[in-house]
């Protein structure tokens, strides 16, 4: 098995490599700042987990207050998921607004 150059993969599937080089960049001139609106996957986690554990009945605030989130989030990570919009579905808008006035305190 020999090791070919990018070319000759390009040409061997069919110009995929440059035409995913082409959309990334047209994507790129699209929205140039769009990395500032982008979500990381530690976020998502942490969101499906508040989810899922208060769907087991445990309370936003002991959630909150639990260590897989305190060690995984700063305070200012932790308002922002109160702001997710899956989350407030998921909770309830009550119940986020209610632990967003103890944080406040």
């Amino acid at each position: 098995v020999g090791v070919g150059t990018v070319a000759e993969a390009d040409q061997h599937s069919g110009g995929t490599v440059s035409r995913i080089g082409l959309v990334a960049f047209r994507d790129f001139l699209r929205n140039p700042f769009s990395f500032l609106f982008t979500r990381s996957s530690g976020e998502d986690r942490i969101a499906q987990y508040v989810i899922r554990e208060h769907g087991r009945g445990r309370p936003l605030a002991e959630i909150l207050e639990d260590p897989y989130i305190r060690n995984r989030t700063t305070p200012q990570e932790r308002a922002r998921l109160l702001d997710r919009p899956e989350v407030v579905r998921a909770l309830g808008h009550d119940v986020v607004e209610s632990a967003r006035a103890q944080t406040t305190s």
